[in-house]
């Protein structure tokens, strides 16, 4: 079973590219961040089209939205509301298998790492305190579960292109990486990418749209992630960044992340 995440960054100006994602990893399901369209407005015809005509959307206008694109059907599908807000940040799936599958798009942040004077990262630390609560609570040893999304924090060293530089600006600030690695073991989860592609190597999926030469510069960071639970951690058998998307027409400013499981 091949999952990729993506932050598509706008799902209807970027059908083109999507269809590219789709013919060059093919992966069975394609869970999708910040589509930026209501639910009754999201291009299903057209996606179905792709071959995912299985699919649970949970939208808005102009702003975040999730999905789960599959070529499989779910046996069951829901999404959840974090921090009293009804903002499109969760969606969930229930696999073949038994396999819960949940995509996230934690909240950005804003640019202080300060929730005293910036109510948006304010709110991105109470929504990871919710998920970890949320996670602690439904704790099962045999739970065969894949948490995956635009996490919006690049928790290791090797995460960012200056860990120095980067201490404090929002996503790599001690703080984050210290709530990110609670909701981690809250699952608890293992971070299925750093499994195959190993911390020690510099990894980044996200690079800025203000960086014009953003390859050659590489001042990227690793946002994107793919989390499974202990009874699929031998199942995962490769885990790759479609970093080349990064560079093609009409971008996002994220580029793909794959992980394969042994089913």
């Amino acid at each position: 079973m091949k999952i990729t995440t993506w932050n598509i960054n706008g799902v209807r100006s970027r059908l083109k590219t999507l269809a590219k994602v789709a013919e060059a990893i093919s992966p069975d399901i394609i869970c999708l961040q910040e589509i930026k369209v209501t639910t009754e407005l999201f291009p299903a015809d057209e996606i179905a089209a792709m071959g995912y005509p299985y699919q649970v959307v949970s939208g808005m206008k102009a702003y975040n939205g999730v999905a789960i694109l599959s070529n499989t059907p779910f046996q069951k599908t829901g999404l959840r509301d974090w921090c009293g807000k009804r903002d499109a940040r969760h969606v969930f799936a229930l696999l073949p298998g038994n396999i819960e599958l949940h995509n996230v798009y934690v909240p950005a942040g804003g640019d202080i790492p300060d929730p005293k004077v910036n109510d948006k990262f304010d709110h991105k630390l109470k929504f990871l305190r919710a998920m970890t609560r949320w996670a602690q609570a439904r704790q099962e040893a045999d739970a065969q579960r894949i948490l995956v999304g635009d996490l919006n924090i690049a928790p290791l060293e090797t995460d960012v292109w200056s860990h120095k530089q980067l201490l404090k600006v929002v996503s790599h600030s001690p703080v984050e990486i210290e709530l990110l690695e609670k909701l981690r073991k809250s699952g608890p989860w293992k971070d299925a990418v750093r499994q195959v592609i190993l911390p020690h190597e510099p990894l980044y999926s996200w690079w800025s749209y203000r960086s014009k030469d953003w390859s050659t510069n590489d001042k990227g960071r690793r946002l994107d992630h793919i989390w499974v639970t202990e009874p699929l951690a031998d199942a995962i058998i490769e885990a790759k960044v479609l970093r080349e998307a990064r560079g093609w027409c009409k971008p996002s400013d994220h580029a793909p992340v794959t992980v394969t499981l042994k089913i």
